[in-house]
């Protein structure tokens, strides 16, 4: 895979887009929580990821997970959509979002993504327009799956030859820039909130940030 920096991408434009905001899954290791509905700083974690979507121009939102009325309510341009069968895992959940893609480029997101914002997302997309796609890769210079931006009709043709589960067995092939962003003394855009110890590292960083504490819905 190729590597780089913020500054890989931007001598190319940035293409039409959508996003597919994957906001399912059973949150087993935060007891069961529904993760994208943790609040952090007064709004939802999958608001915070389909705000910055719809900030940095996608032209489609498309949530797959449950329904969830207060974000389609606050950022109008988000759908959501159900995997079949319901929390049967990221693959499944990324065919159920792209059958509904026009773009000839999508941002690929996880719901849990408290720090991204549209600067990280236009990065991405000018870095993606030579190859198939960038992801962000995260302070160990590991590739984040779920924080990326791919072309259409690569997602397509891999999804259409991939039996398997995992998400990196599908996308790794591609070969995806690596974009690293560094932003000293700003919390990291690829941070997630998979466990308790994730939220709490979130927390500390909004507080930090002057954002009120917060609980779930």
């Amino acid at each position: 895979m190729a590597r780089g920096d913020a500054d890989a991408g931007r001598a190319h434009p940035v293409p039409t887009w959508s996003a597919i905001v994957l906001a399912g899954g059973r949150g087993a290791r935060l007891g069961g929580a529904d993760k994208p509905g943790l609040l952090l700083g007064g709004r939802t974690l999958v608001e915070a990821v389909a705000s910055a979507a719809a900030t940095a121009g996608a032209s489609q939102i498309v949530v797959v997970g449950p329904p969830r009325p207060e974000l389609t309510a606050a950022v109008p341009l988000a759908r959501c959509v159900i995997e079949e069968p319901a929390g049967s895992g990221p693959v499944p959940a990324l065919r159920a979002g792209l059958a509904l893609i026009t773009s000839p480029w999508l941002a690929l997101l996880a719901g849990d993504l408290p720090f991204l914002r549209e600067r990280h997302l236009l990065v991405l997309l000018r870095a993606a327009g030579p190859g198939a796609g960038a992801v962000l890769a995260d302070d160990a210079g590991e590739p984040q799956w779920l924080a990326g931006c791919w072309r259409e009709s690569s997602l397509r043709t891999a999804l259409a030859g991939y039996h398997g589960t995992s998400l990196r067995g599908l996308l790794a092939p591609l070969r995806p820039a690596e974009i690293t962003i560094p932003e000293p003394g700003e919390p990291p855009a690829w941070l997630d909130c998979d466990t308790a110890h994730d939220l709490a590292i979130a927390r500390t960083w909004a507080a930090d940030s002057g954002l009120p504490r917060e609980g779930t819905r």
